[in-house]
């Protein structure tokens, strides 16, 4: 990822500004020709990975920041790339799972609805502390339209 984010954000760690990351990248997937129910689903992995931030990375610190990252896909791949990174506690990669689907109760399934519903997912640590999510999700609409939506004039 060489060129420049197309949409950059810092947010602080606080779930009130949950709602309006969620909009804005539903807004920004509808704007690349996704169909409602996969903006619906980009809106939710982005909220999914938020929150384990929030509550995994800072322990529900509110003075931290958080920053999202987002691309367009284009090419013979189309869709939406999103960078989410934070200066967190750093885990393994290997060691970020769900907890087991059968064990029923609240919570705990953030990283599955994520693995689920995006195409790509990568959890890295970042040099000098905390991590990265690298999402994916690819187009199938898009793939049969010869552009993405723009705004009207």
């Amino acid at each position: 990822m060489t060129a420049d984010p197309h949409v950059k954000i810092d947010m602080l760690s606080q779930p009130r500004y949950l709602a309006g990351a969620r909009a804005m990248i539903a807004s920004v997937a509808r704007r690349l020709g996704f169909r409602e129910a996969d903006c619906a689903h980009v809106a939710l992995a982005l909220d999914e990975a938020l929150c384990n931030v929030i509550k995994h990375g800072y322990g529900k610190r509110e003075d931290e920041h958080i920053w999202i990252s987002v691309w367009p896909l284009e090419g013979q791949c189309c869709g939406i790339r999103i960078l989410i990174e934070d200066r967190g506690r750093q885990v393994e990669p290997s060691e970020i799972r769900s907890r087991q689907l059968d064990d029923i109760r609240p919570g705990g399934l953030g990283v599955h609805i994520i693995s689920q519903v995006m195409d790509r997912v990568q959890y890295d640590k970042r040099d000098g502390g905390g991590m990265s999510l690298l999402m994916e999700k690819h187009n199938a609409a898009e793939q049969s339209m010869p552009q993405a939506r723009k705004e009207p004039a």
